[in-house]
C-alpha cells in the first residue's frame, strides 16, 4: 500500500513541477496557483496516510493491551462484593 501512496505522491509532485515551469514560461499565476495546490494535495495525502498509520497502530496495541483486563470480568468485581452478591451475579450471567 505504501508504495502505490508514494508513486501517486511522486506524479503528483511531478505533475505540480510541469505546471510550476510552464507557469515561469508563460507568465501565468493561475498555472503557478494549480501546481502550488497539486503540491499540497501530495503533502497532504502523505500527512494522511502517516497519521492514519499511527492511529491504527495505537487503537491495535489498545485492544491488545485491554483483552486481559475484560477477560476475567468476575475476578475484578469480586474485591467489590461480598460472596453472595458475587454468586448471584454469576449465576444471573450464565
Amino acid at each position: 500500500m505504501l508504495i502505490i501512496i508514494l508513486a501517486i505522491v511522486v506524479a503528483l509532485v511531478s505533475w505540480s513541477l510541469h505546471l510550476m515551469q510552464e507557469a515561469v514560461e508563460q507568465h501565468e499565476f493561475s498555472l503557478m496557483l494549480a501546481g502550488t495546490l497539486v503540491a499540497f494535495s501530495a503533502a497532504a495525502l502523505m500527512s494522511v496516510y502517516f497519521l492514519m498509520g499511527n492511529y491504527v497502530g495505537y487503537m491495535a496495541r489498545m485492544s491488545h493491551d485491554t483483552s486481559a483486563y475484560y477477560s476475567q470480568p468476575y475476578e475484578l468485581v469480586s474485591g467489590y462484593l461480598d460472596q453472595e452478591e458475587l454468586e448471584e451475579t454469576q449465576a444471573y450471567y450464565q
